[in-house]
């Protein structure tokens, strides 16, 4: 029996079926097994397959996690029919992927789009348009791949997420295409940040981001920040932010106050080789509670070991073990301090 047909077969017998992983490695499998779209009841779906998905997962109207990974990595767009999916909370797709705009009644009609998606991974950022967001208006988490814009886009090309009040993390991939933070409108619920890839914001961008009231973590990694000195004034403040992480980045001087991150408690950085310091001033900052340091420079670990001495002498003891890491110059050294 071809194996289509079988495994039509099996999923006739299991209507009732809520929870369905399908992984199949044979290459004989090419088309996507039709039948699932028939299981009603289905509340989470996780498919790995050839094919984009068809139309039909449309008919799918319990699906609350959809979970598509492709065997080839390349490109895939979603049908349009997905935006009748109200029921569905969480999309993750494997490869990064084309959602288009829902119709113009899709919008209007309050039994349309999805309004109970908060987590989507995967989307291109071609796919971030206005009518896009005003379709997942209560999305909470974002994962975006940076794709070519066509010339006469470009100019008014904008990725705008203000409509979206209840965000709170995006994550944006990018494979070499500059572009400037002010292609970003953020909304103001925004908490977690991560850019990685060739971005090559210049500092300055980056210092706009204290914006953001509600940012508590800021990820900043390969390559996507250009400029060897990043120099923050005195009103550049990131009032909220809790965790800040530089991974393979070319900076070489930081100047910053304590001032600028009243409330920072981890400081991760990876790859920095040219760092000569951490900002001195940041043994005043009395929430710090650690400093990681990963293949950085022998300059920026003593930079660590005079805050961790600023701290002790404010109270705030590193924990045991912090020593031999300064002692051994290690590669990857963790600078632990707790808070009283």
């Amino acid at each position: 029996m071809p194996i289509p047909r079988l495994v039509a077969q099996v999923f006739s017998c299991f209507n009732l079926l809520r929870v369905l992983a399908l992984f199949h490695e044979s290459n004989e499998i090419n088309l996507f097994p039709l039948m699932i779209t028939k299981l009603f009841h289905l509340r989470y779906l996780a498919v790995k397959c050839y094919v984009d998905l068809p139309a039909s997962i449309s008919e799918l109207q319990n699906l609350q996690i959809l979970i598509q990974e492709k065997f080839r990595a390349k490109n895939t767009s979603l049908p349009r029919k997905i935006w009748a999916m109200k029921n569905l909370r969480l999309m993750h797709l494997g490869t990064i992927s084309y959602l288009p705009n829902p119709r113009r009644n899709s919008i209007r009609n309050k039994h349309m789009g999805m309004p109970n998606l908060e987590e989507l991974f995967g989307l291109c950022s071609t796919s971030c348009t206005n009518k896009v967001f005003s379709g997942i208006p209560n999305l909470k988490r974002l994962i975006i791949h940076q794709t070519p814009v066509s010339t006469e886009r470009r100019d008014n090309y904008f990725i705008d997420m203000s409509s979206l009040t209840k965000f709170e993390a995006l994550k944006c991939f990018n494979y070499n295409l500059p572009c400037t933070i002010e292609r970003f409108v953020f909304p103001t619920s925004l908490k977690r940040l991560s850019f990685d890839g060739c971005f090559s914001f210049p500092w300055a961008d980056i210092s706009t981001l204290v914006m953001l009231p509600n940012l508590e973590e800021l990820k900043l990694k390969d390559y996507a920040v250009k400029g060897e000195v990043w120099r923050l004034r005195d009103e550049d403040k990131f009032e909220s932010l809790k965790l800040l992480v530089f991974s393979g980045l070319y900076l070489e001087r930081w100047e910053a106050s304590s001032d600028s991150f009243p409330n920072l408690k981890r400081l991760v950085l990876k790859k920095c080789f040219l760092l000569k310091e951490i900002p001195i001033d940041f043994g005043e900052i009395c929430t710090l509670e650690s400093i990681e340091l990963h293949n950085c420079s022998i300059a920026a670990e003593d930079s660590a070991t005079i805050i961790e001495q600023e701290q002790a002498d404010m109270g705030n003891n590193s924990l045991k073990g912090a020593e031999a890491y300064f002692e051994e110059r290690s590669s990857n050294a963790i600078f632990p301090m707790q808070n009283f």
